[in-house]
């Protein structure tokens, strides 16, 4: 098989492992990674309903609250005149805040009021007709306690989305006087205003028995993801499920099917150019050489030359072939010469006899020895070789010179053989460290992003991402011990976080203490134990304390510290989460009410090794 189908057939074969290499891409790598992008893009919407959810609640909360703080109905429920009341709670005023159920309680769970609006026809909501909250009612000791609650609740006309704010005299002041609870249902329009909210399509779905983790599923068309909500009881009530259309993968399908389709045309493209060049440059040309070797061994004409133009590998075969030929036909010429001259004397033919058997040999030995040295050229071999060419009459000088030139070839191989040994002891040491170096690329793992900060850094940064609100409440002090740290391997943005929970939450303890203005100290200090390193920081303030009661539950999910000013609390169930999950531990002490509080937190420091293991990955 001749060389131009060989590099043609090996350029298709080359051709098609890319095409598969792609497709496999395509199909394994490409199309998988649009289906996740549709599963991240589901699930962000999924979020997003679940806030505006919330926020829907929120706002329910925000009025009950509001009504809540009420003169009028701080009077009603010390006088009970309901006349006077429902003057004032109309049906319009109801209507207004876009609820379905007013319902006043006292703190025993007692109904003292209720009141409904634009119910279904001949309809009545079940919980306006009780004389008292059932005793099993999740929010009776937040009745008493006097805290805003919200939620949702099945009832005899669907899922109730209920909100309660403690009664107080008109100027946020008590003490309370029972609870003002305000009630929505949750219809087909609400759920499309918190998709609409959400920028998501939603559909209601069936509760199911037990609640469920979230589950995510697609179709050709369509990504669904669907999350249970349980009700005040810790029930599943209803499921939401969010669509979203697969349009990244349409899109993703037609930009690989132009792009598949571009390089295939390249392919083919570029395989013709190539042709076309390694033909130009390569075949083309070595056809000529072939060819004029073939001429040649067929001795039909040596006068031929090559002649080939060109600077490159060809160019110089071409010109040593051309030089060869040239040679040989000058040894014809003699040869034919010698034999036409042989015939004109018999006299001379055992001489001639004698001399071809003696010259055939030297010629023999004299052109092996010209090839080699021609490679390994050297000064004294090439004296040695004049001598021996000239014609040594001595014979044990022309032993000497043998022997010479023998020695000194023996020298120059091993020389080689030297130099190739090096060249392979070094090859195999470079493979060596290109597969060491492979290896430690596939080793990695990222998990936490690891930084290097200051404990003085860190407690600014924290203190820059609190709301001004509680910035102006509450200077934070870090002590030298915080400065002596030094900069520590760590979560930086987990525990940033942390201490931003920490220092809101201190500032509204404060606010509750009946201060305008306080102190928290942070302390810190690194711990090392069998071998391993903690940081261990104090946040403590001079606000209203804790009671001993409520030490253990301060981190535990849902519970609240609410502030005079009804702010948000801080996320301290987060903070044992995040503490916990880089394998330390949070807990707070308190010496009682009144009398401040302290957040100590232990968070384990990662080694330098380990930090820069976790950024090379």
């Amino acid at each position: 098989m001749k060389i131009r189908p060989k590099v043609i057939a090996w350029i298709a074969a080359i051709l098609a492992v890319v095409g598969l290499a792609e497709v496999l891409v395509v199909r394994q790598i490409v199309m998988p990674s649009f289906s996740e992008l549709e599963r991240a893009d589901a699930r962000t919407a999924m979020r997003r309903i679940q806030y505006a959810f919330e926020l829907t609640l929120d706002r329910l909360e925000v009025l009950a609250i509001d009504w809540g703080n009420w003169a009028l109905v701080y009077r009603f429920m010390n006088d009970r005149q309901a006349a006077v009341l429902g003057a004032d709670i109309t049906d319009s005023n109801i209507r207004e805040i876009d609820v379905n159920l007013v319902l006043i309680v006292d703190p025993d769970g007692r109904v003292v009021y209720a009141r409904t609006v634009d119910l279904p026809a001949e309809k009545t909501l079940d919980l306006a007709a009780l004389p008292a909250l059932p005793p099993t009612f999740p929010w009776r000791a937040d009745l008493r306690a006097g805290h805003s609650m919200k939620g949702l609740l099945r009832t005899n006309l669907g899922t109730l989305m209920l909100a309660g704010g403690p009664i107080l005299d008109g100027d946020g002041h008590g003490p309370h006087r029972g609870s003002m609870i305000l009630g929505r249902l949750l219809k087909s329009m609400e759920i499309s205003r918190i998709a609409a909210q959400a920028q998501a399509t939603l559909a209601l779905l069936p509760a199911p028995p037990a609640r469920r983790p979230d589950r995510l599923s697609q179709d050709a068309k369509v990504t669904h993801v669907d999350r249970d909500f349980v009700d005040i009881f810790g029930r599943p009530i209803l499921t939401l499920r969010v669509e979203v259309p697969r349009a990244i993968t349409a899109y993703g399908r037609n930009a690989v099917a132009y792009a598949s389709v571009s390089l295939i045309a390249g392919a083919i493209l570029v395989v013709v150019l190539l042709v076309w060049m390694i033909s130009r440059v390569i075949l083309n040309p070595l056809a000529i050489v072939t060819h004029h070797a073939v001429v040649v061994g067929e001795d039909k004409d040596l006068t031929i030359r090559l002649g080939l133009d060109r600077h490159d590998e060809i160019g110089v075969l071409a010109r040593e072939f051309d030089r060869m030929v040239e040679r040989v036909a000058e040894s014809r010429t003699q040869l034919v010469d010698q034999s036409f001259e042989s015939g004109f004397s018999e006299l001379a033919k055992e001489m001639l006899h004698n001399l071809g058997n003696a010259i055939t040999p030297i010629g023999v030995r004299a052109g092996g020895l010209a090839a080699r040295l021609r490679d390994a050229p050297g000064e004294l071999a090439v004296e040695a070789a004049t001598e021996l060419q000239e014609g040594v009459p001595d014979q044990q000088r022309r032993s000497d010179l043998q022997e010479f030139l023998r020695l000194a070839c023996a020298q120059l191989a091993e020389s080689i053989r030297s130099a190739e040994h090096d060249l392979t002891a070094i090859t195999q040491q470079v493979s060596t460290i290109n597969a060491m170096l492979a290896e430690h690329m596939r080793s990695a793992r990222n998990e936490h992003v690891i930084e290097v900060v200051r404990l003085t850094e860190l407690v600014a940064q924290a203190t820059e991402v609190v709301p001004a609100a509680h910035r102006q409440r509450l200077a934070v002090h870090a002590d030298e011990s915080v400065r002596g740290a030094g900069a520590v391997r760590l979560a930086r943005t987990i525990v940033r976080r942390v201490l931003r929970e920490i220092i809101i939450h201190a500032a509204d303890a404060l606010l509750n203490a009946g201060r305008d203005h306080g102190v928290l100290h942070v302390r810190a200090e690194v711990v090392h134990e069998a071998g391993n390193s903690h940081l261990h920081i104090c946040c403590e303030d001079d606000g209203v304390g804790i009671a001993a009661e409520k030490l253990e539950r301060l981190f535990e999910k849902d519970h609240s510290m609410p502030t005079r000013e009804g702010s948000h609390v801080a996320d301290l169930h987060w903070c044992a989460n995040a503490i916990t999950a880089l394998g330390g531990r949070i807990w707070a002490l308190s010496d009682g009410p009144g009398r401040g509080a302290s957040v100590h937190l232990v968070v384990p420091l990662t080694r330098a090794e380990a930090a820069v293991f976790a950024g090379a990955a």
